[in-house]
């Protein structure tokens, strides 16, 4: 089955508070639980296509309130920035002291209602304040056993800078001698308001203050400390791990401890966040099952989304990929994005209706959405530590209004909902139901067709390619155009050699987007395939022949 990924940030997904005070309080702005993403909350995430949820900013990490709020971004704080790895937030537990007893139960109601649980595994940095209060017995705290006085040691899990205060260039109380590298490679006891200050890289055994030399045997120390963290999680449950900055750390240590962790856990997948294209197959090769297509496809489409960029070198991003491409993510929203109805990207969510057809049906590869995405959330609140910058805040304690119409205290019935909002949900909902059920999209052949199209067909504002898988025939045809279009499709000779697909001279199709259906057509390459499309929409037609070719 082809993974639809729903990404979810428990505490903004069921807050329902609608306070909204810029800088608020968890008391002022409210807070979301793990209790209230309850079996009808998950039943509808099931409904919208999902196969796995996401779950963000589970592992207890540094808030203003219960650490240094000059080292903690917002009042919430990073979920990126984690203080123990072997405790759950206490923000998003309805009994602090049953934390992780009511996570160990949001993951039961997840596996009940027939989706896979993803989590965070965050390997290149933690908190400055990282001090584990619940780790199993026996377990040594990172940096318990370090030498200082080493800038670098493979027995070390930080990196130090012997004889240096901490001093980033802002203004801060926190007492740090000597000081540690920062978390985004930082090398310095100075850094500054856009550095990771809040977090500490972790030491593989690379010693990047020496020429990046590796020092790998014996097996650093870090490394035995993240394979425990794993099989801690993987013990509770978690299906797949979100690796995040995979590309930040060295890809030998993925390659020992995925193999370790696949022995106790066989079935456990490894989903890595990297930006760089040149390590993608390297990273495959260590046991990675897939990776983030940012810098590849969800860069070009959100170009042709908002750049006008011309839809047909949507091809050139695929065919760059080709070999691996079942193995990358495609997405058009996530934390770290800009919302696609935001004013930085394109002010509607229905304007990225095409490159959403795309990003979910084009392979086989999986397609990720971000809480929100299907509801049109514009991300443009001041919140706090977050301003208007088009993201929905992961620093904040914030109540998202789409999120709260859609789950309407707890019913989650869409009845707060406008009619935009709804046919926007509607049209994701069919989407990814598509994208997960059928045949021809979750196993099939891609054949893209853009090369072939003559003089009626604008592949700057279109696109189009056909999916196959036994009977099913699926054509796909993209328009984004601002303004309704006439198009004529050819199907090349090519395509039905390379899908084994015969001439069907008399067919009828069906779009399953909308239902609407297509009596007198052909499926052969002496006819084209003349269609209406609207503007900023697709057709998903399926094919049904009428007539057997006459012999």
């Amino acid at each position: 089955m082809k993974p639809i990924i729903y990404q979810v940030f428990p505490r903004t997904f069921t807050n329902y508070n609608e306070t909204r005070r810029r800088n608020g309080s968890r008391e002022e702005n409210g807070c979301g639980k793990f209790n209230e993403i309850t079996a009808k909350a998950l039943q509808a995430i099931r409904d919208l296509g999902a196969t796995h949820v996401w779950y963000t900013g589970v592992i207890r990490h540094a808030t203003a309130e219960r650490n240094n709020p000059t080292i903690t971004k917002g009042k919430a704080g990073s979920p990126y920035a984690i203080t123990d790895y072997y405790d759950v937030d206490p923000d998003l537990a309805v009994d602090e002291t049953k934390r992780m007893a009511e996570f160990e139960s949001l993951i039961r109601r997840t596996h009940k209602a027939g989706l896979k649980v993803v989590m965070d595994f965050i390997p290149n940095h933690v908190a400055r304040e990282y001090k584990s209060l619940c780790k199993p017995k026996g377990v040594r705290d990172l940096g318990e056993t370090d030498n200082p006085s080493w800038a670098f040691s493979p027995l070390n899990n930080f990196y130090y800078l012997p004889g240096e205060d901490f001093s980033p260039q802002f203004e801060c109380n926190y007492k740090e001698s000597p000081a540690r590298a920062t978390g985004n490679d930082c090398f310095s006891a100075h850094p500054n308001e856009q550095d990771w200050y809040e977090t500490v890289k972790l030491n593989y055994g690379v010693h990047y203050m020496g020429g990046g030399e590796k020092q790998f045997q014996p097996i650093p120390n870090t490394w035995y400390k993240m394979q425990d963290i794993l099989h801690y999680w993987g013990r509770k449950g978690v299906d797949v791990f979100r690796v995040d900055m995979a590309e930040m750390v060295p890809v030998e240590f993925f390659e020992w401890v995925i193999a370790s962790i696949r022995t106790f856990f066989p079935n456990i997948q490894f989903m890595g966040e990297c930006y760089q294209p040149a390590l993608y197959r390297r990273y495959l090769e260590a046991g990675f099952d897939y990776l983030y297509d940012k810098v590849g496809m969800y860069d070009y489409l959100r170009g042709v989304t908002s750049k006008n960029w011309p839809a047909e070198g949507i091809t050139q991003r695929w065919q760059a990929v080709e070999e691996i491409r079942d193995k990358m993510v495609y997405f058009l929203e996530n934390h770290d994005e800009q919302r696609i109805a935001s004013g930085f990207f394109c002010g509607s969510g229905h304007c990225a209706e095409p490159a959403m057809t795309v990003a979910a049906t084009l392979g086989t590869n999986p397609v990720l959405i971000y809480a929100g995405q299907e509801l049109g959330e514009t991300g443009m609140d001041v919140e706090g530590f977050s301003g208007m910058d088009g993201r929905t805040t992961i620093f904040d304690y914030w109540g998202i209004r789409s999120l709260q119409a859609w789950a309407n205290h707890g019913k989650f019935d869409g009845k707060g909902l406008s009619e935009d909002q709804k046919d926007l949900r509607e049209f994701y909902q069919r989407l990814l139901t598509v994208a997960r059920d059928n045949k021809a999209v979750s196993e099939g052949k891609m054949y893209d067709l853009e090369y072939a199209q003559g003089e009626n067909f604008n592949k700057h504002e279109q696109y189009a390619y056909l999916r196959k898988q036994d009977e099913e025939v699926l054509l796909f045809v993209m328009n984004f155009d601002d303004r309704e279009v006439e198009v004529d499709v050819r199907i090349p000779e090519e395509a039905f050699a390379y899908l084994e697909q015969p001439e069907w001279v008399q067919a009828s199709a069906v779009d399953l987007l909308t239902g609407n259906k297509y009596k007198q057509m052909s499926l052969c390459p002496t006819e084209i395939i003349h269609l209406t499309l609207p503007a900023w929409k697709s057709v998903i037609l399926r094919f049904e022949e009428t007539k057997k070719k006459k012999k």
